[in-house]
């Protein structure tokens, strides 16, 4: 009989694909956009100084995702691989971050 309550661990996330530096920081800077217009949304706020701040927080975030870009291409890095990416943006949360930029469901009577 084992001591003490059973521990339940979540289930382990995929490891993220391999990415260069460059597409890491892409990826982290477009959530990190993603992120910022999901506090925006109009639909979703409950206040106007939350989403003022998050349009502060937006100016800075998509600085660092055209910094992000402009490093990849500077690099030779020229295309991007989507698929690669997205696997990546998922493990990161990103639908789930995404789904915040969307209007919410109707509500119906």
């Amino acid at each position: 009989m084992p001591h003490g309550p059973s521990h339940r661990f979540p289930p382990e996330l995929p490891p993220l694909p391999a990415l260069t530096r460059a597409e890491g920081e892409l990826v982290d800077r477009y959530l990190e956009v993603l992120d910022q217009l999901g506090r925006i949304n109009p639909a979703r706020t409950q206040d106007t100084y939350g989403g003022l701040r998050a349009a502060q927080r937006l100016v800075v975030a998509a600085a660092g995702l055209r910094d992000a870009l402009a490093t990849m291409h500077e690099r030779g890095e020229r295309q991007v691989y989507a698929g690669t990416l997205a696997r990546a943006m998922r493990v990161l949360d990103g639908e789930r971050r995404a789904l915040r930029v969307t209007l919410p469901p109707a509500v119906t009577n």
